[in-house]
């Protein structure tokens, strides 16, 4: 090539040059991340082949058809509450005005930052016998007898499905809504010339339109429904993920809570198949820069039923755990102080998930930038493998990794005793790594698709010009990316860094001996029944895990803003 060549020559030949030169360790490494990422799936099957002996037919006959129906039924019943909830919540602040919907706009997101094993511990206290609801209505009707009170059980699926539907409905809310605010407002003007009110303007256009976004966020909610385990267990739930727990840990049968596991990944894998089956043909788009539909404005008693149904969902979902927790800790601090257990399990918790956080942000941004520097569909096919692991329940993630980390440990101990004559032990499970292992697959997906997001923010005629200037690809990224994906790269690090703090079920079956999280802690004195006891290890976890709320309210409202004054991006 010379420089006589025409420039759109030269240029796609140093295109081409840029995809070769300098991209092969990147590719090479996200391509291992991959790998590490399916080898618990894999692993999972092997181990489901080895068969459960005599245990099979015990699990067929009494485990898997109650496992079945109550999943099935909690699925079921939480799919119709948080998409009731979700979307008339969206629909609430969107299409009305009146006092107080500033405040709701983000206040609705609040749940989210409460783990559901939480929610359940809190209910489970404030609903009990003894507990301050039941005594109170005692003493307002003059019952003595705590068994004179007929009250509706908290720990039945019902239960279950009150507190799933109310913690998780968010993922509904925050989909719909956004979808709620970029349809064109010409839309709404039209059907209100041809006479049609608010109910027919949401039923007959509106939802029709928000059909995709309600089917993705029901679908994150039923896979985080799907992945407890603490929760169903404190409400006496016998669902798949509680029944590999129990095969695992009480029945000692590995194979038979494999077997359990593979039915649960495929009813994962079918919630996905329907979320994108059910949008796949469903597509909107507007011409010309649409603004933001003008909410109507409501005065009155219609302006006070709008707070009352905006608020409870907050209420029930939030600030009645919330405050529930504050008040027993506080009660729990005041008599007996901060125990040193809790600051031991503080520590852990914080220093398991900050280096999880750390290598997952690393990993993820290998991924994310490998798949840049490939064009073509090996980019996307890349970045989708690489997040499988978010579709992995814990549970499913834990029982897959049990036997690789097993392995591996047996065969450097006997290497090591057999050279060295060193004993070392189980050095993957008993340092904590194979949990965090756990963690990087899970959430590995958070990492590379928020990077990934801000990597495309980035025209890559930056890369060429930084490629023309003599900097590899490692360079570019140091000097370029970092700088700008910066915002992204915090909000991942918040995000990944909750997340492991929160996850319970592989924390559970992978933790070290004796190594305890303030989720395990409060996993124990729930099992025991001695809520109060952690009351403090819950509020921590709801204290941090109110950051990335705080984080999302705040990203949302400057979106918001943005469209009301110019409308979607095109």
């Amino acid at each position: 090539m010379t420089l006589t060549e025409p420039a759109d020559r030269r240029l796609k030949v140093a295109r081409a040059g840029w995809r070769v030169s300098g991209a092969g360790g990147f590719v090479a490494a996200a391509l291992v991340i991959a790998l590490l990422v399916l080898l618990p799936v894999g692993s999972l099957i092997a181990l489901a082949a080895r068969g459960s002996g005599d245990l099979w037919p015990h699990l067929l006959a009494n485990v898997l058809p109650v496992a079945l129906r109550d999943t099935t039924i909690l699925l079921l019943g939480t799919g119709v509450i948080v998409v009731a909830v979700g979307t008339g919540a969206a629909w609430l602040v969107t299409a009305f005005d009146f006092p107080g919907r500033r405040i709701l706009d983000w206040a609705l997101l609040l749940p989210l930052a409460v783990p559901t094993y939480i929610i359940a511990y809190a209910y489970l206290d404030i609903l009990h016998p003894i507990g301050p609801v039941q005594s109170g209505l005692r003493a307002i009707f003059g019952i003595a007898s705590p068994q004179g009170l007929h009250f509706p059980e908290i720990r039945s699926t019902a239960g279950a499905v009150f507190v799933f539907g109310f913690v998780l409905y968010p993922y509904v809310y925050l989909a719909t809504r956004a979808l709620f605010l970029m349809n064109a407002a010409g839309l709404f003007e039209a059907a209100r010339t041809l006479g049609a009110g608010q109910g027919g303007i949401l039923f007959r256009i509106a939802l029709p339109l928000a059909r995709p976004a309600i089917a993705v966020g029901t679908s994150l909610a039923l896979m985080e429904a799907l992945n407890d385990v603490g929760a169903s267990e404190f409400l006496g739930v016998r669902t798949l993920t509680v029944s590999i727990y129990s095969t695992w840990i009480n029945r000692s049968n590995l194979p038979g809570a494999a077997q359990i596991a593979l039915v649960m990944l495929a009813i994962v894998i079918a919630l996905v198949v329907v979320e994108r089956l059910g949008r796949r043909r469903q597509r909107y788009a507007t011409s010309g820069r649409p603004h933001r539909p003008a909410p109507k404005r409501l005065t009155g008693a219609n302006a006070g039923v709008a707070i009352f149904l905006g608020v409870l969902p907050v209420f029930l979902g939030f600030l009645v755990p919330a405050f529930y927790l504050l008040s027993e800790a506080l009660k729990r601090i005041s008599r007996a102080g901060i125990s040193a257990e809790i600051v031991a399990e503080a520590r852990n918790t914080i220093v398991i998930s900050a280096a999880a956080t750390v290598v997952t942000v690393v990993l993820g941004l290998c991924v994310a930038y490998a798949a840049r520097l490939i064009r073509g569909p090996a980019g996307p096919a890349l970045l989708r493998t690489a997040s499988l692991g978010y579709a992995l329940p814990g549970t499913v993630l834990a029982v897959g990794l049990l036997a690789p980390i097993a392995a591996f440990d047996n065969l450097l101990s006997d290497f090591l005793g057999d050279y060295f004559g060193v004993a070392a032990g189980l050095i993957l499970s008993g340092s904590g790594i194979a949990l965090g292992y756990a963690y990087v697959v899970r959430f590995l997906a958070i990492s590379t698709g928020g990077l990934e997001a801000g990597l495309e923010k980035i025209p890559r005629s930056l890369d060429e010009s930084a490629r023309t200037l003599g900097h590899t690809p490692a360079a570019t990224l140091a000097r370029v990316h970092l700088p700008l994906v910066r915002p992204a790269l915090g909000a991942v690090t918040l995000l990944v860094f909750v997340d492991c703090m929160k996850e319970l079920p592989a924390t559970l079956l992978l933790r070290p001996l004796n190594f305890e999280t303030l989720a395990t802690h409060l996993y124990g004195e729930a099992a025991r029944g001695t809520y109060e006891d952690g009351a403090i290890a819950a509020l921590f976890i709801v204290l941090v895990g109110l950051l990335p709320v705080i984080l999302l309210a705040r990203f949302s409202r400057a979106a918001n803003g943005a469209v009301a004054r110019n409308g979607p991006p095109l």
